[in-house]
């Protein structure tokens, strides 16, 4: 069953973090377009910036800037074609490698808030990995599956939020009161309480966004 999955991807070399983090009030997004070279280190963007010389003397300096073209300049927002440098950190590639797309990326905070359409949890599972491989923070907003077969759902949880969850239900960590404290369900699947903290709070979030709010998008 195919998933659609929203992520937050964070690396200091991830394509324009440099022009991201240093220039405030900037808003950028991939131009969505039929290439799918997984070799491809070139991209139409759409720039929101007030100041367009400044802007460019920015990618000037950004070393995941290879060159670029601007095509277009209105009302302060930009378009162009940006080819990264090879340090560049992208995960163009590996989509592509898994037969996924990305249906939508847009920068937030200090990286990229990244829309996915992936043929199964598996692939989304080397994009994790590939992730951990090259350092890049990667977190799973929310997950859910495209179609309702009537087998087992995944109700918007990853299967490492769904083994913490169960986990901490069965050794009566949601009792009242509780039967077991959270560095001890930690210790049941070796994590930190800090990681295990996360993995519930995440895990209960995207829960309740499969199950009981109605999605507007």
């Amino acid at each position: 069953m195919s998933i659609t999955t929203k992520i937050h991807i964070e690396h200091e070399r991830l394509a324009l973090v440099p022009t991201l983090q240093n220039l405030e009030d900037i808003a950028i997004r991939v131009i969505t377009q039929g290439n799918t070279d997984p070799g491809s280190t070139v991209f139409p963007f759409l720039i929101e910036y007030r100041d367009r010389d400044r802007l460019e003397e920015m990618l000037d300096a950004d070393p995941t800037v290879q060159s670029y073209e601007l095509v277009d300049w209105t009302d302060q927002t930009g378009i162009y074609y940006i080819e990264h440098t090879p340090e560049t950190k992208l995960i163009s590639s590996v989509v592509t490698d898994v037969n996924g797309f990305l249906v939508h990326t847009e920068t937030k905070g200090n990286g990229w808030l990244v829309r996915l359409l992936l043929p199964d949890r598996e692939a989304l599972n080397t994009i994790w990995e590939y992730a951990n491989e090259n350092d890049i923070s990667l977190d799973i907003i929310e997950i859910y599956g495209n179609t309702d077969t009537g087998g087992e759902s995944s109700y918007g949880l990853t299967d490492e939020q769904r083994t913490a969850l169960t986990t901490a239900y069965e050794n009566g960590y949601f009792g009242e009161p509780r039967d077991i404290s959270l560095n001890e369900v930690a210790d049941e699947i070796g994590l930190s309480s800090t990681a295990m903290s996360g993995r519930l709070r995440r895990g209960m979030r995207n829960l309740i966004a499969a199950t009981i709010i109605d999605r507007k998008e």
